[in-house]
């Protein structure tokens, strides 16, 4: 059974750096469009980042919540993609969702598989 799983979500002081990671088991990463998606309570999901498949040249693309501070990266040996988030604000308190989907890479939220997200927080 497919299966997306997000971790290395916490608690952290302003400033601070977490990585997340995305692991799939019945998918391979490499072979498809892995996205990043964040909600914060009361507030629309928003964009944070997006790679395409190896075959699509591992393209990124980020979106107005990813630019600047965060990283996406995926290792194909692990099968895991990450998102490296540095110098974290208040305002990057959200859940953080992960979304595969073999055939669409991108931040429009089509992707078929998603995880059941990791929690945020980023206090003063």
């Amino acid at each position: 059974q497919l299966q997306l799983v997000e971790s290395g979500g916490g608690s952290v002081q302003s400033g601070g750096n977490l990585r997340l990671s995305c692991s799939a088991s019945g998918l391979a990463l490499d072979d498809a469009g892995v996205a990043w998606f964040r909600q914060a309570p009361g507030k629309e999901r928003e964009r944070v980042s997006a790679i395409s498949d190896v075959r699509g040249g591992s393209r990124i693309v980020y979106g107005d919540a990813g630019k600047g501070r965060f990283t996406i990266h995926r290792d194909n040996a692990k099968n895991v993609v990450y998102l490296q988030m540095n110098n974290l604000k208040p305002e990057d308190k959200a859940m953080y969702y992960c979304a595969a989907d073999p055939k669409y890479w991108g931040l429009k939220q089509l992707c078929v598989y998603w995880g059941q997200g990791t929690k945020v927080t980023v206090s003063i």
